[in-house]
């Protein structure tokens, strides 16, 4: 998630007319959380709606906001109710209950074991979790249906791992003159409360403690029930500051060998060459080098080292192959843009064959930045509904 100054102005007109329909709660005078609805992929060149020649499933991605980093300071154009955890709990499980996707996975998810795991589990799912490191208290979450998908094998991803790769005489880089393009936006990040600034963030000169960011993912293989086929599924949150892009573009880097490493693992276990699907806040927009070397795996930066074990996989974004990137997935009055992304093995046995709604800018519900009362986490659900042919 990103963040920017408290003090900048909405970048949507709060006087836009709408074009969505707006529901509300039963005897209610404030409005319930709405749910989006899965729009069928009409290209031809993608795949014919008209018949099924494989298994589907359906997928959900969603940085739901961890309680522990809501403030009323940071979301000041927020209705207070909405930033209750009773509230907003509630109405996280309604949004997923009603999207009821085969595969849901979860960012800044907190409150696993006391609260999502069991209210979750207790509608047919199951669910593995990876904790971030450090004293953060939110994590990354695949939560899948049982009568969907059985699962083989998990590892978790901890970007922590690359500190040691670091050594001790490693020269310093001015890394500020080498940042992508949009790196040197003045953001603020719910990881910083308001009593601290990034000169709480160590000697940002040492790469050690540059790399030492605490962000987590998780990679597992699923066998699904209907075909017997293996999918790896993988799930991340990808450091949230624009001054730091070299950090988030050596967690893309390194997300990506360990996602080839463990696709080879259960190649070989399984005798098989399963499909993929990433999901995750990357924090990176379109046209960002974390987005291209993301969807081509190759990296115009060269200030990072090269990895004798960096073997990239192919990956190609869900909307970006059948609609274009949304406008937004995350709303504030001082950031909307794109961070969120589903990406999938550009094969011929997996092909997305539905796309998750998403508001357009000019829509009431999302007028004066999120969240609100239509929608409990300052990002949107994306999702994807896969056909895989045998």
């Amino acid at each position: 998630m990103l963040k920017s100054s408290i003090f900048l102005l909405p970048r949507f007109p709060l006087s836009s007319p709408s074009h969505r329909t707006i529901c509300f709660t039963k005897m209610s005078t404030a409005p319930g959380p709405l749910s989006p609805k899965f729009i069928p992929v009409e290209t031809s060149e993608i795949i014919s709606v008209s018949k099924s020649d494989g298994f589907r499933f359906s997928f959900v991605s969603y940085n739901i906001l961890a309680q522990a980093y809501v403030k009323s300071a940071l979301f000041p154009h927020s209705p207070a109710p909405c930033l209750k955890w009773k509230a907003r709990s509630q109405a996280i499980l309604t949004v997923l209950k009603s999207l009821g996707a085969d595969f849901l996975c979860l960012q800044e998810l907190d409150e696993y074991d006391s609260f999502y795991k069991r209210n979750i589990e207790s509608v047919g799912y199951s669910s593995i979790y990876a904790q971030r490191s450090g004293q953060k208290r939110d994590g990354c979450g695949i939560f899948y249906k049982q009568d969907c998908a059985e699962l083989v094998i998990e590892e978790k991803i901890d970007y922590n791992d690359l500190v040691p790769s670091i050594q001790d005489d490693t020269a310093s880089v001015d890394k500020e003159a080498n940042l992508p393009a949009g790196g040197s936006k003045k953001l603020e990040s719910k990881d910083v409360s308001l009593k601290n600034s990034r000169a709480d963030r160590g000697d940002l000169n040492d790469p050690r403690v540059r790399l030492k960011r605490d962000c987590v993912g998780i990679m597992a293989a699923f066998r699904l029930k209907d075909p017997c086929q293996l999918i790896i599924v993988s799930n991340t949150h990808i450091y949230w500051d624009p001054e730091l892009a070299d950090v988030k573009l050596a967690q893309a880097r390194y997300l990506l060998s360990r996602l080839a490493q463990f696709k080879l693992l259960v190649s070989d276990k399984f005798d098989c060459s399963p499909s993929m699907v990433v999901a995750g806040d990357f924090n990176s927009t379109p046209g960002d080098q974390v987005y291209q070397y993301l969807i081509s795996g190759s990296s115009l930066v060269g200030t990072l080292p090269e990895s004798s074990d960096d073997m990239p996989v192919s990956l190609c974004s869900v909307y970006a192959s059948t609609k274009g990137e949304p406008h937004f997935t995350n709303c504030t009055p001082g950031f909307t843009g794109t961070l969120d992304y589903i990406l999938f093995s550009p094969s011929g046995d997996i092909k997305p064959v539905s796309y998750l709604e998403l508001p357009e800018p000019e829509a009431s519900d999302v007028q004066g930045g999120l969240p609100n009362y239509y929608h409990p986490s300052d990002h949107l659900p994306i999702g994807a509904e896969f056909e895989i042919v045998q």
